[in-house]
């Protein structure tokens, strides 16, 4: 499984023969907040956490795919895709409204985009979620969790490869935390690189894995 890093919460996923991209952004969202680049490559699975423009823009993006931004379960060439609810914020969905994690089933591997998480998991979400190799993490706070939740819920999902998302960087102008804030006082590595291959046999300790975004 291939997994890429566009910027922001946006990635690529090629496993089992398709290619899967999730919360494509619109650049020069927010008065110029999103400053990464256009994501103008080719999908056959576009999957959107929720309706704001940092996370549901795609128009740029080729081919002939299929959009996926509700709850529910499906399968395209044996991968398998769940859509979970959950809340982009802690009051229930009240400030920020709903958010889609989704889980993606490929190559013996199970990987969770957390889209926009704003609250840790209670017991009937992590159950709905079940086992979970590889996390996408949203870390930055005020719109999402925040580095110490991010612990918490990384904690509670136990997976093999945790990849920080959803915070301040050059090209990022919200006022949200650097991903220095979530890996102060752990063991992490920062490639050199947008791009990570990960095979079943690469699982066991927990490894923290900081992407360069790619645009």
């Amino acid at each position: 499984m291939k997994v890429k890093w566009y910027g922001h919460a946006a990635f690529r996923i090629e496993a089992g023969g398709i290619r899967i991209i999730l919360d494509p952004y619109k650049p020069g969202a927010y008065g110029g907040g999103i400053g990464y680049g256009r994501i103008s490559d080719e999908a056959d699975l576009v999957l959107v956490s929720h309706d704001h423009d940092d996370h549901a823009y795609v128009q740029d993006i080729k081919g002939r795919f299929q959009l996926i931004k509700e709850e529910g379960e499906w399968e395209v060439k044996g991968v398998k895709i769940n859509g979970i609810n959950s809340f982009h914020d802690d009051r229930k969905g009240k400030e920020r409204g709903r958010n889609l994690i989704f889980v993606v089933e490929a190559e013996g591997l199970r990987l969770a985009h957390m889209g926009d998480l704003g609250h840790t998991l209670d017991e009937q979400l992590l159950k709905r979620i079940g086992r979970v190799d590889i996390v996408l993490l949203p870390v930055g706070g005020l719109y999402t969790i925040d580095a110490r939740a991010a612990d918490e819920v990384m904690d509670a999902l136990g997976p093999s490869f945790v990849i920080p998302m959803h915070y301040k960087t050059e090209k990022c102008g919200f006022p949200i935390a650097p991903v220095e804030e979530f890996v102060k006082g752990k063991q992490y590595e920062r490639v050199d690189g947008s791009e990570i291959e990960i095979r079943r046999e690469d699982l066991g300790e927990r490894r923290i894995v900081v992407l360069k975004h790619a645009l």
